[in-house]
C-alpha cells in the first residue's frame, strides 16, 4: 500500500478549479483519517448516496485505489427524489467497484440490491436534511430515519460480514440547547418539541437513534452514531435551501446576500473535508457509541457567516452585492429554530483521535471556488 500524501491544514490561497479543491481535500480526508487500509477488499454501501454528504464519501471510497486500497464494491442506494445528479452519472463509467441503485429506503427490499446485501460497511444518510425540504416532506423524512433504519437493522441483524453500520444522527436532536448547555456535550439530553413544522426531523432522529441502542445492546449489532453539526462544502448543490448554500448560490448569481431573521442565530460551521474523517472515525469505533462531529471553533452569527460570504466572494469573483435582513414569506421558516448551535467535541477528541482544522474563511473559499468551475464535476 501507497502511503497518502499529506495535505495539512488546507488553504485556499487563491482562486481553485473544482477538481483542484477536490485532489486536495481528498489528501486531507485521507490524512486525517489515516486507517485507510482497513476498508480493503470491503463492500461499502451508502443509503441516500446521492446526497451532499454522499457525494464527498463517494469522492473518498472510490479514491482508495489510487493508494493501493481495493474495494470489493461501493453501493450507492437512493430513490432520486431530485433526480440523478450528473456525478453519478459520470461515476458510473469507469470504476467497476461502484453500484448504484434506485431504492426507497422504507418500503424497498434490500435483497434486490446487489451487492448490498452482503456489506462490510454500511453508512445510513437516506434521509431529507435541508429544513426547507424536510417541512414540505414531513412523511418521508419520518419514514426514512425511522422505518428505513428499522429496516436496514433486521436486514442486517442476520448478517455475518457486517463490521459497521453508521446512523446519521443530527446536532438537531439537542433542540435549542440553554446558554449553560453551549459547547453540547453527548450528554445533553436535548429540548426539542414533539409538535411544531421540524418534529418530523428532530424526532425521527431521536427514535432513530434509539432503534440504534436497542439494536446494538439486544442483538449485538456493531451499530454507531454520529451527530453532525452544520457541515458545508462541496457537494451541497446551490438550491438546497440550507444557510451556507443560499449565500453561496446569491454571491455566484451576484445577488444581495438576503437574511431570513435578525442574523443573530449563531453555529459554528464544519467543512466537509474535516467532517468526513471523522465521521469515518465514528463508522470504524470498536464499540457502540454516539459522537458529535463538526467544528467547535469559530461560533458566528448569521450574518457574520453572510459577511464571510461577501467579503470571499469580492476576492475571488469581484463580487459587489450588500447583506439585506428580509422577512421570509414562509411564516414557519423560523419556527423552533435553535438560537445556537456549538459542538462539544471533546470525546471525539480523546476517544477518535478527532482534530477538525480548517477555518469557515477557507471553507467558503474553497466551496466557491469549487462551484464557480463545477465542470465535469457538476452537482
Amino acid at each position: 500500500m501507497n502511503d497518502p500524501q499529506l495535505a495539512g491544514n488546507v488553504l485556499c490561497l487563491g482562486p481553485l478549479s473544482a477538481s483542484d479543491v477536490l485532489r486536495e481535500d481528498l489528501c486531507h480526508m485521507f490524512d486525517k483519517f489515516g486507517s485507510i487500509a482497513q476498508f480493503h477488499e470491503r463492500t461499502v454501501v451508502l443509503t441516500g448516496g446521492a446526497g451532499f454528504l454522499g457525494y464527498y464519501l463517494t469522492q473518498f471510497f472510490l479514491g482508495l485505489k489510487s493508494h493501493g486500497i481495493r474495494l470489493r464494491k461501493l453501493v450507492l442506494l437512493d430513490r432520486f427524489l431530485f433526480g440523478e445528479p450528473e456525478w453519478i452519472k459520470s461515476a458510473r463509467s469507469g470504476h467497476d467497484e461502484l453500484e448504484v441503485h434506485v431504492y426507497d429506503v422504507a418500503n424497498d427490499e434490500l435483497s434486490s440490491c446487489g451487492s448490498a446485501v452482503s456489506a462490510d460497511y454500511v453508512l445510513h444518510m437516506a434521509s431529507i436534511a435541508s429544513p426547507t425540504f424536510y417541512r414540505q416532506h414531513p412523511l418521508e423524512t419520518i419514514k426514512a430515519n425511522v422505518y428505513g433504519l428499522e429496516r436496514l437493522l433486521n436486514f442486517y441483524k442476520q448478517s455475518d460480514t457486517l463490521r459497521g453500520l453508521l446512523f446519521f444522527s443530527s446536532s438537531e436532536v439537542y433542540g435549542s440547547p440553554s446558554a449553560d448547555a453551549i459547547p453540547t456535550p453527548e450528554t445533553y439530553l436535548g429540548q426539542v418539541p414533539s409538535i411544531g413544522p421540524r418534529a418530523c426531523y428532530d424526532e425521527s432522529k431521536r427514535l432513530g437513534e434509539t432503534f440504534c441502542y436497542v439494536y446494538a445492546t439486544s442483538f449485538g449489532l456493531p451499530v454507531r452514531i454520529v451527530r453532525p453539526f452544520n457541515v458545508f462544502g462541496p457537494g451541497m448543490r446551490p438550491e438546497d435551501r440550507r444557510l451556507p448554500a443560499d449565500f453561496a448560490r446569491n454571491v455566484l448569481q451576484g445577488e444581495d446576500i438576503v437574511i431570513y431573521s435578525d442574523g443573530r442565530p449563531s453555529r459554528t460551521f464544519c467543512y466537509i473535508a474535516d467532517a468526513i474523517p471523522g465521521m469515518l472515525k465514528v463508522l470504524t469505533h470498536s464499540a457502540f457509541d454516539t459522537f458529535n462531529i463538526g467544528m467547535d471553533a469559530e461560533e458566528l452569527s448569521v450574518a457574520g457567516l453572510a459577511s464571510i460570504y461577501a467579503e470571499a466572494g469580492k476576492e475571488l469573483t469581484g463580487y459587489r452585492g450588500v447583506i439585506r435582513m428580509e422577512q421570509a414569506a414562509d411564516r414557519e421558516y423560523l419556527t423552533d429554530n435553535p438560537q445556537r448551535r456549538c459542538p462539544d467535541l471533546t470525546k471525539a477528541r480523546q476517544v477518535l483521535g478527532y482534530a477538525p482544522d480548517i477555518s469557515v474563511y477557507d471553507g467558503v473559499r474553497r466551496y466557491l471556488s469549487f462551484l464557480q468551475d463545477a465542470a465535469g464535476v457538476r452537482l
